[in-house]
């Protein structure tokens, strides 16, 4: 009798699937899973340690003891902040700007009309990352020495004078758009990938919409949060870059950190911790529109 039942019951099970119950493998998995919550504090502590620290020191009165914030209130009438930060986001603005006019239709394109070319193009982007930011810019301003002098009094050589006039230097805005291309580029593939790009601009053409018509509807929408993505990342470029602008000799919101942190160390650390904390609701941001745009759109 107990074999029959142990039989039925054997079968039952196989009959089921043929696989043992799903619980002890879960409850092993949980107790397996302890290791993670110790990597994540191990890495909150990495990242919230320091920070903290530096707003520790930034609200540390020395003279009178205790805390104050007036650091961060003098941050808004410190001497060089509103004009270099102002320098900084419109350097930012204008990158992101020529960023997206060169790569958005040149990810469509290769996409829809010239996907063989689409390793040569991942290539030519990689280039930024294969090449030193030091050597190009070296490069660049050995340029800059000798092509004024050599194009003396012509056209050319004025071109090159405005390309580096200190109130808005576009050199910069040239070298940014260089580094900023392989992060540009992954963003706008990763999300024309996602998308049925092709069924949804020939829709629009046999309707009658013309290319531009069709960029600024339909490609755009469809890429909205790759290009804020592309966006937030060349921003966050332009506002942490350092090399370039000190190198060439144009003062920028981080060379002006840099600048006065020998005379104003508490001014300069909590400028950098505003920074950060800044980057972060950016991000925080561009998730939250990326959620709400998957929720809106769940196909």
């Amino acid at each position: 009798m107990s074999a029959t039942t142990t039989g039925v019951s054997t079968a039952a099970v196989a009959g089921a699937g043929g696989v043992d119950p799903e619980t002890p493998v879960r409850a092993a998995r949980r107790s397996r899973g302890w290791w993670r919550w110790v990597v994540f504090a191990v890495l909150g502590l990495y990242f919230l340690v320091p920070l903290a620290a530096s707003v520790w020191f930034t609200v540390r009165d020395r003279a009178r003891g205790g805390v104050s914030a007036d650091v961060y209130a003098g941050i808004p009438t410190a001497e060089g902040f509103a004009e270099n930060f102002g320098r900084s986001l419109a350097l930012g603005a204008l990158t992101v700007l020529i960023a997206l006019l060169l790569m958005v239709p040149t990810v469509v394109l290769v996409e829809l009309r010239l996907p063989r070319l689409r390793p040569l193009v991942e290539l030519l982007t990689l280039v930024p990352l294969l090449l030193p930011p030091i050597a190009l810019v070296v490069g660049v301003r050995s340029v800059l020495a000798w092509a004024p002098e050599y194009f003396f009094r012509t056209p050319l050589a004025e071109a090159f004078f405005a390309l580096q006039e200190p109130a808005l230097p576009w050199i910069l805005v040239l070298v940014y758009v260089v580094l900023a291309l392989p992060f540009v580029y992954r963003a706008l593939d990763a999300g024309v990938r996602g998308a049925q790009l092709r069924t949804l601009t020939e829709a629009a053409r046999v309707l009658g919409a013309s290319w531009p018509r069709v960029m600024l509807t339909v490609v755009l929408p469809v890429l909205r949060t790759s290009v804020l993505n592309a966006a937030f990342l060349t921003l966050a470029l332009v506002l942490g870059e350092f090399t370039v602008a000190n190198i060439l000799g144009f003062e920028t919101f981080p060379t002006w950190i840099v600048r006065i942190s020998g005379s104003q160390p508490q001014l300069s650390v909590a400028v950098s911790v505003l920074s950060l904390l800044l980057t972060w609701a950016l991000l925080l941001l561009i998730s939250a529109l990326d959620r709400r745009r998957r929720e809106e759109d769940p196909a």
